[in-house]
């Protein structure tokens, strides 16, 4: 099944080591993503990076900080998107957001759900 529509693209930006509610930012991040049945949320771990703290953030063995950059992508439609943006505010605590608009093309087997 193929099901094409204009929708809207989060990337949040944040830090391995961030919480909300004592469970790590991502985690918490997807579980509200899937309550709210949002198409899409994927997690990415970075190898390095900086974000609105200009605090390097690098995963290794050979580093003092062990607080990894991480990516979340984030698809649905204006409307389910504008239904996490209120939620996330209480849940960043430091990051950024990016918003961008997309043409979604999403395929999947017509038994699958969701």
């Amino acid at each position: 099944m193929r099901e094409q529509f204009e929708g809207r693209m989060l990337r949040i930006h944040f830090g391995e080591d961030d919480r909300w509610q004592d469970k790590p930012l991502h985690e918490a991040i997807v579980h509200k993503c899937r309550e709210l049945e949002i198409a899409e949320a994927i997690v990415f771990r970075g190898i390095e990076g900086y974000g609105s703290g200009s605090r390097i953030r690098r995963k290794g063995h050979w580093t003092f900080s062990k607080d990894a950059p991480i990516q979340m992508s984030i698809v649905d439609t204006d409307e389910q998107i504008g239904r996490l943006l209120p939620l996330l505010e209480a849940m960043i605590g430091e990051g950024m957001v990016a918003t961008s608009r997309v043409d979604v093309i999403r395929y999947r087997s017509s038994d699958s759900k969701g």
